[in-house]
């Protein structure tokens, strides 16, 4: 007579259609127990899938994926998890994606029933489609027929690549953590290429220009700022939250060691970008001179304002560039105050970070190699520096290369003849 087998211990059947099955008590997630599946075309393979079934249920890891809705899980995830792991201009920006494109779009799937084309699919209509029309889309509304609530029409606002990416990255990552907490047992999305991102070519200021720039910014009371944005390749949030403290007039150096976004309604102090960009820079004598006398008129002004000198709430002491009443300068104003100078002194309209790019060119220009150039401004890679400055490295290494000439001391074909 055979062997009874034993409860949960799990079958074996032969299908009618010739293929196999075999069904066993597995752990969910949540701990409970539930009756799982498994099948295939020999009776090897399916006890070789319930064998290893079995053993996760003896380890006590979950074998049955969970059911929950993808849109549910990735609330919870931007809620509890997100925060601890993420800058919050990072939180913010993926909030954003997933509230207004990720979760209408893959919200109501199963987390254990999301596949690679899912995902795949959802990216390409996703760089595809109109970004008004996403977010304000009708699904009862036929394709070709949708209209931007602004304007009547559809705007033809595509998603830039980038953004595209950042998609990607919240799906990773979102999906990561759900492996983690062993409620899938793959991620679908890093399964699927991340999008490919063409680099739009840097435009910094010349010589010329940048020079125009800045004597035209002698009048401004922030022409300190200016010049150190240029000089130094400062980020803007990293500039507007030096303190005094972090700058040695004496030895002409200065420590990057916070940055100010705004996040929504509010100015948040937090840590640079990366480890690399903690950093001390070398402050050019100029630039010496010129913090010295922004020191002297920022007592001045502190003077004049009296009792309505007040720092704004969670401001660090002692900022170097703050308003006329000593309160942190908001980052999105001081694209307006470049606009003016742009205009004023008859040069292109430029970005505040495209003073950044301007600093990096300028130091390529002077021979300064890439290594130097990337501790100047706080990448976090090489390759980043490289491959961001490329195309304006051509006079260097043409000046590398006759420098080998003198170098090797090697006749030319003409002093032979």
């Amino acid at each position: 007579m055979a062997k009874r087998r034993a409860n949960g211990e799990g079958t074996i059947t032969k299908r009618k259609d010739g293929r196999y099955h075999a069904a066993a008590y597995v752990y969910r997630p949540d701990g409970t127990r539930t009756r799982r599946f498994v099948y295939g075309r020999t009776r090897d393979e399916v006890a070789g899938k319930l064998t290893e079934m079995q053993e996760m249920t003896r380890q006590g890891i979950p074998a049955a994926s969970s059911t929950m809705p993808f849109g549910d899980y990735l609330t919870y995830w931007l809620a509890t998890i997100a925060p601890e792991r993420l800058k919050p201009a990072t939180l913010n920006s993926y909030e954003g994606l997933s509230r207004l494109y990720i979760r209408p779009a893959l919200g109501k799937k199963r987390l254990n029933r999301l596949s690679p084309a899912d995902v795949r699919r959802f990216l390409a209509d996703f760089k595809a489609s109109c970004l008004c029309c996403l977010r304000g889309a009708d699904e009862d509304r036929p394709e070709g027929k949708r209209t931007c609530c602004a304007v009547g029409r559809c705007c033809e606002r595509r998603p830039s690549a980038r953004t595209v990416q950042y998609a990607h990255a919240v799906l990773r990552s979102a999906l990561q953590q759900a492996i983690r907490e062993e409620l899938i047992v793959r991620n679908v999305a890093r399964i699927v290429e991340t999008p490919t991102v063409t680099p739009k070519e840097v435009r910094p200021l010349d010589i010329g220009e940048a020079k125009l720039l800045l004597k035209t910014a002698r009048a401004h009371r922030l022409y300190a700022l200016w010049l150190l944005l240029v000089s130094t390749g400062l980020r803007r949030g990293e500039a507007l939250a030096l303190t005094w403290s972090d700058v040695d007039l004496n030895a002409g150096t200065l420590r990057v060691r916070r940055n100010v976004q705004r996040i929504r309604r509010e100015l948040i102090f937090g840590t640079p970008k990366t480890m690399r960009s903690v950093r001390t820079v070398s402050l050019p004598q100029r630039c010496v001179r010129a913090l010295t006398d922004h020191r002297a008129a920022q007592e001045r002004e502190r003077k004049i304002a009296g009792q309505k000198w007040r720092a704004a709430p969670g401001q660090p002491a002692e900022l170097v560039f703050t308003t006329s009443a000593g309160r942190v300068i908001d980052p999105r104003g001081l694209n307006r105050m470049l606009t003016i100078l742009c205009r004023d002194a008859k040069v292109r309209r430029v970005r505040v970070h495209d003073l950044r790019h301007t600093c990096a060119s300028l130091l390529l220009a002077q021979g300064v190699d890439a290594r130097t150039i990337m501790e100047t401004l706080g990448h976090s890679t090489i390759t980043m520096t490289l491959d961001t400055y490329a195309h304006v490295m051509g006079t260097t290494l043409r000046a590398a290369a006759d420098r080998m000439d003198d170098a090797l001391g090697l006749e030319t074909d003409e002093d032979t003849a």
